[in-house]
C-alpha cells in the first residue's frame, strides 16, 4: 500500500516527540536567542525581511484601491495568521547557526529541499485558507453593521467606528473573532513548521505534537502569542516597515522555542558490528 507521505511522515510508525513544560523565562530566553540571531547577521535578514513589509504594502495599497477600508486592521492583525508561513526560511537560519554553521540569505531557501516540503506546503495551504476565512469573516461583520456601502473617506470610516455604537460592537465581535483564529492558527502551526524543518514526521504528528505542546503549556503559550500578535501588530503599523525587524526576531526566536518546548529525538542504538571469522 502506498505511503502517503506528506499526512504520515517518512516513518512506517509515527514517532510522536516528546513536549516538554515550559515557562516565561523559557520565552525571554527564546527572544533573546532570537535577538542574536537577527544581530548576527542583519544584512542578510534584511533582504529576506523587505519581502514582508513589501508585500504588506502591496496589499494595503490594493485595500485602498478597492475602497475596502474596513478590512485595513483586519489585513493588518492577519499577518499574524500567515507568520509561521512567512518565517519558514528564518528557521533554517536558526537551525544551521545552532548546527556551527554560516548561514547565508541563500540558505534560507534549503527548505524548497527539505524532505518535508510537501507537508510544509501543505500546512502553508491550511494557513492561507484560514487567512482568507478571517478575512472574508471581518468584511460580513462590518456589512452586518454598517451595510454594503463603502465608507466615504478614512476620516469618516474612522469616526463611525469611534464613535456609534455600531462602531464599538465592531470592535468587540471583531476582537473576539480574531482571537478565536489567532488561537486555532497558534494550536496548530507554533510548533509544526519547525517541527517539520527539523524532521519529516509529516503534517499529522506536527499539528498534534503543536496542539499538545500548547495544552501542556496553556498559559506561557498564551502569553507567547500575545508576545506575537502585539509584535506583528507594531511593525505593521508605519506601513508595515517594522516587520523588517519584527519578522526576523519573532522567526528565530519561535526556532528556539520550539527547541525548548520539544525534546530532541534520542540517539539511535548503534548496533556492533559483526566479527568476520578469521580463517586459519
Amino acid at each position: 500500500m502506498a505511503h502517503f507521505h506528506v499526512i504520515a511522515g517518512a516513518d512506517e510508525i509515527p514517532a510522536h516527540p516528546v513536549v516538554r513544560k515550559i515557562g516565561p523565562s523559557d520565552l525571554k530566553e527564546a527572544l533573546s536567542r532570537g535577538f542574536d540571531d537577527f544581530w548576527a547577521m542583519p544584512s542578510h535578514l534584511l533582504f529576506l525581511a523587505l519581502i514582508y513589509p513589501i508585500a504588506g504594502a502591496c496589499l494595503a495599497a490594493l485595500t485602498f484601491t478597492n475602497n475596502a477600508l474596513p478590512l485595513l486592521y483586519p489585513l493588518a492583525s492577519g499577518f499574524a495568521l500567515l507568520g509561521p508561513l512567512a518565517a519558514i526560511g528564518l528557521y533554517e537560519i536558526s537551525r544551521r547557526r545552532e548546527m556551527g554553521l554560516e548561514p547565508t540569505w541563500q540558505d534560507a531557501f534549503a527548505v524548497l529541499r527539505s524532505p518535508s516540503i510537501p507537508s510544509i506546503i501543505a500546512l502553508g495551504v491550511v494557513l492561507l485558507v484560514i487567512f482568507f476565512a478571517w478575512m472574508t469573516t471581518a468584511r460580513m461583520l462590518y456589512e452586518s453593521l454598517f451595510g454594503y456601502a463603502a465608507p466615504d473617506s478614512y476620516t469618516r470610516f474612522v469616526n463611525e467606528v469611534l464613535t456609534t455604537p455600531q462602531g464599538m460592537r465592531l470592535i468587540l465581535l471583531g476582537n473576539i473573532l480574531g482571537f478565536i483564529f489567532a488561537a486555532v492558527v497558534l494550536s496548530i502551526s507554533v510548533i509544526s513548521f519547525p517541527l517539520l524543518l527539523d524532521r519529516d514526521v509529516g503534517a499529522a504528528v506536527a499539528v498534534t505534537t503543536s496542539i499538545r505542546a500548547v495544552a501542556a503549556n496553556p498559559l506561557t503559550m498564551a502569553l507567547w502569542g500575545v508576545i506575537v500578535a502585539g509584535g506583528l501588530l507594531l511593525g505593521s503599523l508605519p506601513l508595515f516597515v517594522g516587520l523588517a525587524v519584527v519578522m526576523p526576531v519573532l522567526g528565530h526566536a519561535t526556532w528556539h522555542l520550539y527547541r525548548h518546548v520539544v525534546e530532541p529525538p534520542p540517539p539511535q542504538e548503534v548496533l556492533p558490528a559483526k566479527e568476520t571469522p578469521v580463517r586459519s
